[in-house]
């Protein structure tokens, strides 16, 4: 036994114990997990001065995190998945597939194009939703709930450290007031028709039904086929309203070939193509639970 004791202290560096003659453990062994302790201790804390650091934008308010991560797993969880892949069980049986939060690009933003969104641009994605894709309106969340949200789904990517992927909201215009009279919203309409076959038909096709040339090879930046959108539809995915249509050409849509046309069309320009798209726009469809018309 003795001997023993002696070897193990001996491997340790010494035959000297700290805590007595009964212990099996050095003093200078004592010393080394010491030292590692103190060394971790500041490897942790040079950790979170990096992560502070890297995050200068908003600091992590970490009680609405958790409840963030609460609202999430009860609402989106099923959709978008636990890692915000857009893996969620769900998934496979989607189209379009739900959003990845992982690379933190966002189609609808009010911010440049490149940009990550303002929390507004992603409140109205939630209560409003996507029409056209499983996004439903989260309408039934409280205000609280949706902050909450908007804060762990910031968790997915590390884009959102960064100032530089930060902007503000670009200044969008309101639609010119011609757009209340019908006469000139025809007029307008045409000169818009033109615009929309050299500037648009490509991707959406001649007659705005998402069918141009090259909708075929189009691809987002996951590599799933980015199919240009039916311009006709009656309640396109941006939104209903004209200003909706002309927030998409002044910002483009994040990860897809939607790029920005701020630079490569006038405000003018860009209103007479919106003004186009509402001349050929298909009607509406009967609304679920809506009254029928009564007879006059």
């Amino acid at each position: 036994m003795a001997d023993a004791r002696l070897r193990a202290s001996c491997l340790c560096g010494s035959s000297r114990t700290a805590f007595g003659k009964n212990r099996m453990v050095s003093a200078p062994f004592q010393r080394d997990e010491v030292r590692v302790k103190i060394h971790a201790s500041f490897a942790l804390l040079a950790i979170a001065s990096a992560l502070t650091a890297a995050d200068p934008v908003e600091p992590l308010n970490f009680n609405l995190y958790m409840q963030g991560k609460y609202v999430y797993e009860r609402n989106c969880i099923v959709c978008h998945g636990p890692r915000g892949d857009g893996n969620g069980e769900m998934s496979p049986t989607l189209s379009p597939k739900p959003r990845s939060f992982r690379e933190g690009m966002f189609k609808f933003r009010t911010t440049p194009h490149g940009m990550l969104p303002t929390d507004d641009d992603l409140r109205r994605t939630i209560t409003r939703g996507l029409s056209g894709t499983a996004m439903g309106m989260f309408s039934h969340l409280s205000s609280e709930e949706v902050d909450a949200v908007i804060t762990y789904v910031k968790s997915f990517s590390r884009r959102w450290r960064k100032a530089e992927n930060h902007s503000p909201a670009v200044s969008l215009p309101p639609p010119p007031a011609w757009f209340k009279k019908p006469v000139d919203i025809k007029v307008h309409a045409q000169s818009g028709q033109k615009l929309f076959a050299t500037n648009c038909a490509a991707c959406h096709g001649e007659k705005a039904d998402g069918k141009g040339p090259a909708a075929m090879a189009l691809k987002d930046i996951w590599g799933l086929p980015a199919a240009p959108s039916d311009l006709r539809l009656p309640h396109p995915r941006c939104g209903d309203s004209p200003a909706d249509i002309f927030r998409v050409l002044a910002t483009g849509l994040n990860g897809t070939p939607m790029v920005s046309f701020d630079k490569v069309l006038t405000e003018e320009q860009r209103w007479d193509i919106i003004a186009h798209l509402m001349s050929i726009r298909l009607p509406s469809g009967p609304v679920l639970g809506a009254s029928p018309p009564t007879s006059q």
